[in-house]
């Protein structure tokens, strides 16, 4: 075993809100080690909280979600931060 490796348990753990903030249910993205692959979530407000606490989240700022927002266009349309026009799958 490779001790240089973060053990799962220490990896940090990265939450992005996708609803707003008067919504009944909090919906969010969560991810572990990779801001880029990741669960999309909805509970609660208080057991979002909960949640968020529990798991010692990280939010991802502007720069990170724009990143994650660039690689996912560039893996559905073949080119990062753009979509090609008239291509749709």
């Amino acid at each position: 075993m490779n001790t240089l490796e973060p053990r799962f348990e220490d990896l940090p753990r990265y939450i992005r809100v996708r609803s707003e903030p008067d919504a009944r249910f909090v919906e969010f993205d969560f991810a572990i080690g990779y801001p880029d692959l990741f669960v999309e979530l909805v509970l609660p407000h208080a057991a979002f909280i909960q949640f968020c606490q529990h798991n010692r989240v990280l939010v991802m700022d502007q720069a990170m979600a724009q990143a994650v927002d660039d690689d996912m266009v560039k893996w559905r349309f073949g080119e990062a931060g753009s979509r090609m026009p008239g291509k749709h799958d």
